[in-house]
């Protein structure tokens, strides 16, 4: 709980709901009913005890994933298993490798989650589309909802994901990640820019307690 607390879960959790969802956020803890409320922004992983560095290479920011795999489905969230990774998609001899995929018990839909150690490009939106697309409609059965793709970044152009997805897309997210829990002055700007953006009072002066 006190990791949750710093690692400010409440408003990464908020930044995917309407007022109405904050409401039930506040009122009533995490609701997983739609897509989006499995969608935290951003991830911490401050458990993989890795740099933040740009010689980082995905296939090592993978590997860190799953030698703490329990660590990492906690940080996901409620409802997530985990099925396989680099499970290999072919079409007419092309071969594609989602990096993991999980699957998900209360929204009952796969999710495929692809990590990069750079900014998020177009090229990289289209590549989840292609997996979504693929498990939609080749993987999932019957009962199976519409597959999620979650892509892992450092960086993000909201503009560039705006415009590449359909303005109805529920189904492709990006996230950032970051290997670190915010500090002290990260979370008061949190927490002002948050109140700022809900229209409620200004934090000021110091923090009665200091968060550890």
């Amino acid at each position: 709980m006190e990791r949750q607390v710093n690692s400010l879960l409440f408003f990464r959790l908020l930044k995917s709901r309407d007022k109405k969802g904050l409401l039930a956020l506040a009122n009533k803890g995490q609701q997983i009913q739609r897509p989006v409320d499995a969608i935290k922004d951003p991830y911490v992983l401050e458990f993989l005890d890795l740099p933040e560095s740009h010689r980082l290479v995905e296939s090592k920011l993978e590997e860190a994933l799953l030698s703490k795999l329990q660590a990492f489905l906690l940080e996901l969230g409620s409802g997530f298993a985990f099925i396989g990774r680099q499970r290999r998609i072919t079409l007419e001899g092309d071969h594609f490798y989602p990096d993991l995929v999980f699957y998900h018990a209360r929204l009952k839909c796969y999710v495929i989650v692809d990590l990069k150690v750079e900014k998020l490009t177009h090229a990289d939106l289209g590549q989840m589309q292609l997996y979504v697309h693929y498990y939609d409609r080749e993987v999932t059965g019957p009962d199976d909802n519409p597959t999620l793709g979650l892509i892992l970044c450092t960086e993000k152009n909201n503009a560039v994901v705006r415009y590449v997805l359909d303005e109805q897309n529920k189904q492709i997210f990006a996230s950032n990640y970051q290997f670190h829990l915010p500090s002290e002055e990260e979370l008061r700007q949190e927490l002002r820019r948050e109140m700022q953006l809900l229209g409620g009072p200004q934090l000021k002066g110091r923090p009665r307690r200091k968060v550890r």
